[in-house]
């Protein structure tokens, strides 16, 4: 039963009563102060005419006081009564009328089409990589009020439950190219469920928030079953503790022996308010810089005289041996004997994954959550300032925030930034959009849940390796590129055009590293790319 059948049901039974009231009163008033005794029937015909004005007066005039209390009580509720039967009736009927209809299944003939129950700022992301492939979908939203702003906003949507046959059927799901199931881990559960008793061929992806709950998802039916928040953990404490991630997933290594990693300049570090001219990193290392994160903003190239404050994340190239000697340079002159604690804020799926990697690493640290449980410190807000104090704020290295509230992980920063002004603070969001706000609040290095989520299931739904890199701020891309065969790089002029870098490219099975300005695409190669998200994306349409 939704609101509207509610307020009805309340109002009318209201009504009833009331009129049921009057029309006793009105009956006992007649016969017993008036002396002109009126039938059950006549009275109530009295009290309708009266409640809905269609007709008044054939017992006026009333000659008790009683009698006219009653009238004028009737004269007021029926009016009561009347404007409310507005906002009951009239109003939600003209917004039948005048919102957007959402349709509750798809037109036919829609095929290999993705599936996506339901919205979610990982979806949206997920949206964003299946329409820069050009593969359509449909999402399953059984909330009314949200498909129709879906719609609205010109996305693909049906208004329908996705856990059972009538939703998905309305979907299309046994002519879909894949399912992604996405809502909760027990719905998920059930979507898997019901999309296998409809068909045992469409491939089915689901992701989870608790990673024990994976072999539950398998026994449903499940082909793909993702667990972000774990991989996004790990990430940040790689970030903070190390400062430099040589393994950034399993498909990071774009060749034999040639990696690329991200490297955040901490405070403290020999690379800070350095440039990358004085820096002396290629030549003490060997790697190239293919860009650089600027307070969340990336550029490619690196301005060789632009200074590298703390929170500046290069994007480094080379040979497996060379990112190993650049992993020591962040160490070299500072983190050995200044290894103060790292705070962990929430203790949440990806809470737990950081504490258990910088246990790995032997790195102390203290976790700060708003509940207590096992493995907590010190219980609290994460910007409550007597708790942080308490957890060490003042003296501590690196925090990272690993809550599911962007508001709250806004405010805390700006908090965190206040009182220690030399940390390192890296963050996780659920949004992406929540991302340069963060940089904003003080954040040097920050990851969105629905960027990584919506990487790793685009993967896992389109069942390719053009995504590489699924935990890092830049997004790696091998693709083809039609679009520059024939061409050297410096004549395409790839970089003002897409703002993409080319850092290797992939010919006849072989990774070639040396691609400057004077290489020249043939067709066949496959080139591997480095830039924003939409960058990627725009170099994919324009070249691709």
């Amino acid at each position: 039963m939704n609101r509207w059948q509610r307020r009805t049901i309340y109002y009318l039974f209201v009504l009833t009563g009331f009129v049921f009231a009057f029309t006793l009163v009105y009956q006992y008033g007649m016969t017993n102060f008036e002396n002109r005794p009126r039938s059950f029937l006549r009275s109530l015909q009295i009290v309708v005419e009266t409640f809905t004005t269609t007709g008044f007066g054939s017992d006026a005039p009333w000659e008790t006081t009683f009698m006219n209390v009653v009238i004028i009580a009737m004269d007021t509720i029926g009016t009561v009564m009347i404007f409310l039967a507005l906002p009951v009736f009239l109003f939600p009927a003209m917004e039948d009328v005048l919102s957007t209809s959402v349709p509750g299944a798809v037109e036919n003939g829609l095929s290999d089409h993705v599936v996506i129950a339901t919205f979610s700022p990982r979806a949206d992301t997920l949206i964003s990589e299946l329409e820069d492939r050009g593969v359509e979908y449909v999402l399953v939203e059984p909330d009314r009020d949200q498909a129709a702003t879906l719609r609205e906003n010109d996305y693909n949507v049906i208004n329908a439950e996705p856990d059972v046959v009538d939703g998905l059927r309305g979907a299309n799901v046994a002519e879909a190219r894949a399912l992604v199931a996405d809502v909760s881990d027990r719905v998920d559960t059930s979507i898997v469920l019901t999309a296998r008793e409809i068909s045992e061929d469409v491939r089915v992806v689901s992701v989870v928030e608790d990673p024990d709950s994976t072999r539950y998802h398998e026994l449903a039916g499940a082909d793909v079953v993702l667990s972000p928040r774990p991989l996004l953990g790990e990430r940040l404490a790689e970030v903070i503790s190390t400062g430099v991630t040589t393994e950034l997933g399993d498909g990071i290594e774009v060749g034999e022996d040639f990696e690329i990693a991200e490297l955040l300049v901490h405070h403290g570090s020999p690379l800070a308010e350095t440039t990358l001219a004085t820096s002396g990193l290629r030549e003490r290392t060997g790697v190239n810089v293919i860009g650089a994160w600027f307070g969340g903003e990336f550029q490619t190239p690196v301005d060789p005289d632009r200074a590298l404050k703390p929170g500046t994340v290069l994007l480094v190239s080379g040979r497996e041996h060379q990112l190993e000697q650049v992993e020591q340079v962040p160490k070299s002159a500072v983190r050995e004997f200044e290894r103060g604690e790292v705070l962990v804020v929430g203790h949440g799926q990806v809470g737990q994954a950081i504490t258990s990697a910088l246990a790995a690493d032997g790195q102390p640290y203290t976790v700060l959550n708003l509940n207590d449980a096992p493995g907590v410190d010190v219980v609290g807000t994460a910007s409550d300032e007597n708790a942080l104090r308490e957890a060490g704020i003042e003296d501590a290295r690196s925090v990272i925030l690993a809550i599911p509230d962007d508001t709250e992980t806004e405010f805390a920063t700006l908090v965190m930034r206040d009182l220690n002004t030399d940390l390192d603070i890296a963050a996780r969001t659920e949004e992406e959009e929540a991302v340069q706000k963060m940089y904003r609040a003080g954040a040097n290095y920050v990851l969105s849940l629905a960027q990584v989520a919506g990487r790793m299931t685009a993967s896992a739904v389109l069942d390719d390796e053009t995504v590489i890199s699924m935990d890092t701020q830049v997004n790696i891309r091998r693709t083809e590129a039609p679009g520059l065969v024939g061409q050297t790089l410096a004549d395409a002029d790839v970089r003002t055009r897409t703002g993409c870098t080319v850092i290797a490219v992939e010919r006849d099975g072989k990774v070639q590293t040396n691609v400057g300005p004077d290489f020249r695409v043939e067709s066949g190669d496959r080139l591997i790319i480095a830039g924003t998200d939409k960058e990627t994306a725009h170099f994919r349409q324009l070249l691709g």
